[in-house]
């Protein structure tokens, strides 16, 4: 038999190291520095009051054209969402209230999957989701800014 049909394997790097296992400490980092990072952002939100002007800049979409944005409210959002306001926090920005529980959650399984040794969980959407979530946020916008949809808005 000619080495035509022998399998040949790629040569091994005389310097290729395995990767250490990490210890648990080392795994938690990163979410735990994650989730630190978010709760010190609802911290300040929390302390500095966006309903009160001069403390943070008014959205650009909004001062020039007077459309309310995906993100518009967002901030008193957080702060209500900060004080425990579900209510109020909804009524500022119910598209920001979900992500809010999206972000505990994907936070919860990360935190789970370091603890534990596993992966960190990844999420990746097809493109039917991606659309989705587009076409659900572009209803919210138009929705916000129409009188019917004044609830939604801020």
């Amino acid at each position: 038999m000619s080495g035509e049909n022998q399998r040949v394997d790629a040569p091994r790097s005389p310097y290729a190291v395995p990767a250490p296992p990490q210890g648990r400490a080392r795994r938690l980092a990163p979410p735990a520095l994650t989730l630190a990072s978010a709760a010190l952002a609802f911290a300040y939100v929390g302390a500095v009051d966006p309903n009160e002007p001069g403390h943070y800049p008014v959205c650009p979409l909004f001062r020039l054209t007077g459309i309310l944005c995906p993100g518009c409210g967002g901030l008193r959002s957080a702060h209500a969402f900060a004080h425990g306001d579900l209510i109020t926090a909804l009524g500022a920005n119910a598209l920001a209230v979900v992500g809010y529980f999206v972000f505990a959650g994907f936070m919860i399984l990360w935190l789970v999957r370091a603890w534990r040794g596993g992966p960190v969980p990844r999420f990746v959407l097809r493109r039917p989701y991606w659309w989705a979530i587009g076409v659900l946020t572009l209803v919210f916008v138009v929705v916000r800014n129409l009188p019917l949809g004044s609830a939604l808005a801020p």
